[in-house]
């Protein structure tokens, strides 16, 4: 399997968001996600990193 999970950082430290990340959209300021199993999460903030090879989304506030 190849999805992603999603982190938050908050002050250098990734705190999980949404694990086996399926889907992700960024629309009017938010990100919307989706993962595997129908769990959908909203974050409000900017895509800090996306490592495609280690699998990993990370978000961060907006400030």
């Amino acid at each position: 399997m190849c999805e992603s999970n999603a982190y938050i950082d908050e002050n250098g430290e990734e705190i999980l968001f949404l694990e086996a990340v399926d889907i992700l959209r960024p629309e009017g300021g938010k990100i919307y996600l989706k993962n595997l199993w129908g769990e959908e999460r909203v974050f409000e903030g900017e895509i800090k990193e996306i490592s495609l090879l280690a699998h990993r989304i990370v978000f961060k506030k907006r400030g």
